[in-house]
C-alpha cells in the first residue's frame, strides 16, 4: 500500500489507462497547461502530449458533443468539467446523445465516455456552484453514476469506468482532492455497481456516499462510545445501485438512516427508502430516516452554510430516533 492524495489517485487511474490504450484521451478546461484546475492531471501533458491531453475553451456543450462524436468513431474520451455545475451547459449532449445512442442505434454504437469532475458544495461557492447532481444523472437510463469517497475507491472505480463501454458520470469533490489514503500498489479495479461496508455494526444501518460520508464516520465513532454500533455502507456507485448489500444490512440491523448531500425532494435517499420498504418492510423496527440539505439553494454565508449542510450531529439524532432513545 502507498498513501497518496485523492487527486493523485485520479491522475494515476487516467495515466495508467492511457498507457494501456491509446484510444483514451483527456479533454477539458485547464487539464493540460495548468495541470488541471485541481491538479488531478498533473504531469499528463508532459507524458502524453497535446494530442491526448487537450485544453478546451469554456464551452461545455461544444466539447461534450465532440467527445460523443469521438466515442462513436472508436475513441474513449475522458471529459473533465471544472465543476458539474458547468455540465448543465452540456447536459443536452450527455442526456440526449451519450445516454441514448446505444439504444437509438440498435446496439451498433457504444459511447465509452467518462464525464468527470467535482459535484455538490465546496465551501463558500454559493447557490450556482454548490449543487449535487447525482440524482439528476441517475434518473437517465443509459448512464452509470459513480461517486467515490476516498483515494483507493477513486482509483479502482475510475479505471473500471474508463474501461466501461457505456457513458459514466464520475463525480468527485473539491474538498476531497487533498484527502490522503492508502491505495494498493499495482493494477487493481473496483467493479461498478458494488457497494462497500466501510464499518460493520449491529444496531443501525447508515447508507451514504461521497464526501458527506465523513459525517457518518464521525457520528459512528461518537455513538460507539455509548454502546451503539452503526453499520456504514458506502454506495460508491449510484447507478447501477447495489440494493442487495443495503437490504442484507437492514435485515440484520432492522433500522436505516440515509445520509446524502442533496436537496430532499426526489433524490437518491428517496429511491433507497422505496426499495427497502418494498423489499424489506417486515424487517424494519422503525421508520426510515433520510438526512439531506435544507430545501433551499446553497447559501454563501458560512454560518448559514453550516446550517444548510447535514452534519454528524444530525446523524446522531437520527440514529437515536430510530433506536427510540
Amino acid at each position: 500500500m502507498k498513501t497518496i492524495q485523492f487527486r493523485e489517485a485520479v491522475c494515476e487511474a487516467m495515466s495508467e489507462e492511457m498507457r494501456r490504450d491509446d484510444t483514451i484521451y483527456l479533454m477539458g478546461e485547464e487539464v493540460a497547461e495548468y495541470n488541471g484546475a485541481y491538479k488531478a492531471s498533473k504531469g499528463m501533458l508532459d507524458e502524453f502530449g497535446s494530442d491526448r491531453v487537450l485544453d478546451t475553451p469554456i464551452a461545455e456543450l461544444g466539447f461534450s458533443g465532440i467527445a460523443v462524436g469521438s466515442a462513436m468513431n472508436g475513441n474513449r474520451p475522458i471529459v473533465e468539467y471544472m465543476t458539474f455545475n458547468f455540465s448543465l451547459v452540456g447536459i443536452d449532449q450527455i442526456i440526449n446523445n451519450a445516454a441514448k445512442m446505444r439504444q437509438m442505434s440498435g446496439g451498433q454504437l457504444n459511447i465509452p465516455i467518462v464525464f468527470r469532475g467535482p459535484t455538490a458544495s465546496a465551501g463558500q461557492l454559493a447557490a450556482t456552484h454548490s449543487q449535487a447532481f447525482e440524482s439528476w444523472f441517475a434518473n437517465c437510463p443509459g448512464l452509470k453514476v459513480v461517486v467515490p469517497s476516498n483515494p483507493a475507491d477513486a482509483k479502482g472505480l475510475l479505471k473500471s469506468a474508463i474501461r466501461d463501454d457505456d457513458p459514466v458520470i464520475f463525480m468527485e469533490s473539491e474538498q476531497m482532492y487533498g484527502d490522503k489514503g492508502e491505495v494498493p500498489e499495482g493494477e487493481y479495479l473496483i467493479p461498478l455497481g458494488v457497494a462497500d461496508i466501510k464499518r460493520p455494526g449491529k444496531d443501525v444501518t447508515i447508507v451514504s456516499f461521497g464526501k458527506i460520508i465523513k459525517e457518518a464516520y464521525k457520528a459512528a465513532d461518537s455513538l460507539s462510545e455509548e454502546g451503539i454500533e452503526c453499520e456504514i455502507i458506502d454506495l460508491r456507485t449510484i447507478r447501477p445501485m447495489d440494493h442487495k448489500t443495503i437490504l442484507d444490512s437492514v435485515k440484520k440491523t432492522n433500522r436505516l438512516v440515509i445520509l446524502e448531500e442533496s436537496w430532499p425532494f426526489g433524490n437518491i435517499s428517496t429511491e433507497i427508502t422505496y426499495q427497502v420498504q418494498e423489499q424489506a418492510f417486515d424487517y424494519l423496527d422503525a421508520p426510515i430516516i433520510k438526512i439531506n440539505t435544507a430545501d433551499t439553494p446553497a447559501p454563501y454565508s458560512p454560518v448559514l452554510l453550516a446550517e444548510w449542510l447535514p452534519n454528524s450531529e444530525d446523524v446522531i439524532k437520527a440514529v437515536k430516533k430510530v433506536l427510540y432513545r
